[in-house]
């Protein structure tokens, strides 16, 4: 008795029947995006190229680059871009430490639940809860200064957040704390996605641990990589909540990061104009790095 044989249409795959309904169930999604996501932005960026009638947007008025020069001529800007790449020194640090912490709690130990459970609470924690926390351990008074005294790596207490010098770095830190935990459980599912065969076969062959998670982990968990890498860019670019609730851009202007600078000239100076030209800035330059990261990501795949 011969088998049944089954011919596959190929252009049954690809026919435009197909399209039209993938298109019509894309939709919805489109216009939700199309209405409140890129119609802002790109009003957003159209009137940062304008003088802006806050009242009228109909009567706002062209000016060019004029308001990009503003941001130029003024030293408080400057300051704020410096401060964000600054803040950037975060993602390596944060994704470095969550990988690490992934491998250990990925372990079947005991108490390993716990241990997991206990960097993860801090993401779920409200940001102004948080902020409130560390500003009482940041105080001159505060749980850390006297940890500090008490070892005698002090003679007197650290400004943390008073102190120009070092404010924008105790800010980074809590960012860097809040946030581990959530890279932590993105690189745990990346592990745990990983099919086991590979690094069963490189046992097989002698590879040592550090040579299996080098040469094998590493470059399979490629794509985890590349998201965590691009939404803790993408955070540090719009580092704001932390800035808000610890220092409210102080002291001196010294935690003035670019997402705060353009909240402080729209709700607080009303400069609408110059806060649309630096919200166009931030973008920019997150654009550029998201880029940065495809690139480089592709060219290690390669």
């Amino acid at each position: 008795m011969s088998k049944p044989t089954f011919k596959l249409n190929p252009s049954r795959h690809h026919s435009w029947r197909d399209d039209a309904r993938a298109w019509l169930f894309l939709a919805p999604a489109l216009l939700v995006l199309l209405l409140f996501a890129f119609w802002p932005v790109g009003l957003g960026a159209m009137l940062a190229f304008t003088e802006v009638n806050i009242f009228d947007l109909t009567a706002s008025r062209w000016v060019g680059l004029a308001n990009f020069q503003a941001l130029w001529d003024d030293p408080t800007f400057i300051a704020s871009v410096v401060n964000t790449l600054l803040y950037l020194l975060v993602v390596p640090v944060i994704q470095l430490a969550a990988l690490a912490l992934a491998v250990l709690v990925n372990a079947q130990l005991p108490a390993m639940k716990l241990f997991r459970t206990a960097f993860f609470v801090p993401v779920v924690t409200s940001v102004s809860v948080v902020g409130i926390m560390w500003g009482w351990m940041y105080n001159e008074d505060g749980m850390l200064n006297q940890l500090l005294a008490w070892l005698r790596l002090i003679d007197a207490p650290i400004g943390w957040l008073s102190d120009e010098r070092i404010a924008l770095f105790s800010v980074m830190f809590v960012t860097f704390w809040r946030g581990l935990g959530y890279y932590m459980v993105l690189y745990i599912a990346g592990l745990q996605a990983l099919p086991q065969e590979v690094e069963e076969a490189a046992m097989l062959d002698g590879a040592n641990r550090w040579q299996r998670f080098w040469r094998i982990t590493v470059p399979m968990l490629r794509p985890t990589l590349l998201l965590c890498t691009l939404l803790s860019t993408l955070a540090a670019m719009k580092a704001f909540e932390e800035v808000v609730v610890m220092t409210g851009g102080g002291p001196i202007g010294s935690t003035y990061t670019l997402a705060f600078y353009a909240y402080d000239q729209g709700f607080r100076a009303f400069d609408f104009s110059r806060a649309l030209a630096a919200s166009a800035v931030v973008s920019l330059i997150g654009f550029v790095l998201a880029w940065i990261n495809f690139r480089f990501f592709r060219t290690e795949g390669r």
